[in-house]
């Protein structure tokens, strides 16, 4: 019996010892902190498939990683420029209603470039017809856009997410883990998670126009998701199919917050590992 279990417990570690990973990344900082996991996965043996737009900012071949690229409706130097005012939009300072729209404008600025991208991502037969061959084990994406996971739920394989946090706290909701806007920060507050009942109050009335922004951003998701998997899906449903949320979260820098037993901490993985000079 001993040796039977000894055999079994080999062959599983042979099973788990390299496997096909689908990879659908964000482009930007999202991808920089990314491409570090991927190049430890590459080091374990696993077989790595990046997909990205042929026009992207920084996701570039590596030898840990086969990459399939594919076309889209707009030059390089579209997207840099638009990149450049999403940028300008989102730092800009002033009073709250301007910090507000000039946050929607420049998510409004992006989006469409995103669901252009995505739209050619679902709709390239050849490369979707690829990725449904390969039988993949799971997929590893983003959920700030929720592409990799309309494709993880086409494939019909797990997917695994690596974040640090999405937009109006969708994060929260499919993972129903408590977020009270009483005590958990809202963004534009600039309070900690130790607040008097006057900024209990304020938290809560800068909760609204996340839901606004929100639904500008990811409707039209919902939508393409539900043409393309020929069912009625939203985003919040989507995301809540993940097997394992990787959150890059550390206490020290962020505020505690409740989880859940699929959620990990991995923490500083986002840093570039360097020695100071001092």
């Amino acid at each position: 019996q001993v040796t039977a279990m000894l055999v079994l417990l080999l062959s599983m570690l042979s099973l788990a010892a390299g496997g096909k990973l689908l990879v659908v990344p964000v482009d930007g900082s999202h991808w920089l902190s990314m491409r570090e996991v991927l190049d430890g996965l590459g080091q374990k043996g696993h077989e790595i498939v990046v997909v990205a737009p042929e026009i992207n900012l920084y996701i570039k071949s590596a030898k840990n990683f086969v990459m399939k690229t594919y076309p889209v409706p707009f030059t390089q130097e579209e997207m840099d420029e638009n990149f450049q005012a999403f940028l300008q939009h989102v730092l800009e300072e002033g009073s709250l209603l301007e910090r507000i729209f000039n946050t929607y404008e420049g998510v409004k600025s992006t989006s469409a470039m995103f669901l252009y991208t995505c739209t050619h991502l679902l709709y390239n037969k050849e490369l979707v017809r690829y990725l449904e061959e390969t039988k993949f084990d799971a997929v590893l994406t983003d959920p700030v856009l929720p592409c990799g996971q309309i494709l993880a739920e086409h494939l019909s394989v797990p997917s695994v997410f690596f974040l640090r946090g999405t937009p109006c706290g969708l994060d929260f909701e499919a993972t129903q883990c408590p977020n009270p806007p009483s005590y958990v920060p809202r963004i534009f507050t600039e309070h900690t998670d130790h607040m008097n009942f006057l900024q209990r109050v304020k938290n809560l009335i800068f909760d609204i126009p996340n839901h606004f922004l929100c639904d500008s951003f990811f409707q039209p998701y919902a939508k393409l998701a539900s043409e393309f998997l020929q069912r009625d899906v939203t985003v919040l449903v989507l995301l809540g199919q993940a097997s394992i949320w990787l959150m890059k979260l550390d206490f020290v820098l962020h505020y505690l917050r409740a989880s859940m037993p699929n959620m990990i901490m991995v923490r500083g993985v986002n840093c570039a590992y360097k020695e100071l000079t001092q």
